[in-house]
């Protein structure tokens, strides 16, 4: 399959199974078609990184906030809470393969798994990437008494992406949610 019917795939997924395992033929689909033709992973339009860092398609961030899961998770999944701690439109759908668009359509996606007040999993792309190109972001929330610690890994981004993102995490989630909760 090319990557284009992969993503079909992906859109048109009913189950939580079936729209994961989409997901995942599309990434090894974009990524076999990659190296086949000798290519690299698109790269977002800033400047990127020079370092090790800039060859990194991961990052992992953990993130004490004084709040509930439950006002964290309720945050993070409704549009007009969204819109109103980053200042951006958003239309999320609070359903497993609902789409979402965040930061007045900059963020766009699909939710993937969704656990009430423990996890959300999202297949999320910026509208800059090419394309079809998705990378996987997982929210684990964790309580730690009046406070919950969140848990982001993002996963399968291009390279070159990970200063940028890292640091992009910080100041259009992290820091506004904090504002917003506290």
């Amino acid at each position: 399959m090319n990557a284009s019917k992969n993503l079909t795939a992906l859109t048109n997924a009913k189950t939580r199974r079936q729209l994961i395992h989409g997901i995942a033929v599309a990434f090894g689909g974009l990524a076999a078609a990659s190296s086949v033709r000798g290519e690299t992973q698109p790269t977002m339009t800033e400047a990127q990184s020079t370092g090790t860092e800039g060859l990194l398609t991961y990052l992992h961030q953990e993130i004490d906030i004084k709040a509930s899961p439950q006002r964290i998770y309720d945050a993070l999944l409704d549009s007009k809470q969204f819109a109103t701690f980053t200042g951006m439109a958003a239309e999320i759908s609070r359903d497993a393969g609902g789409a979402f668009s965040t930061f007045g359509g900059l963020i766009v996606g699909r939710n993937i798994e969704l656990v009430p007040n423990q996890r959300i999993v999202q297949a999320w792309r910026p509208g800059n990437w090419d394309p079809g190109t998705y990378s996987l972001v997982r929210f684990e929330l964790k309580a730690q008494g009046p406070q919950t610690t969140v848990v982001l890994d993002h996963t399968g981004f291009p390279e070159g992406s990970f200063r940028h993102l890292d640091s992009g995490w910080y100041e259009r989630y992290w820091e506004p949610l904090k504002k917003f909760l506290g």
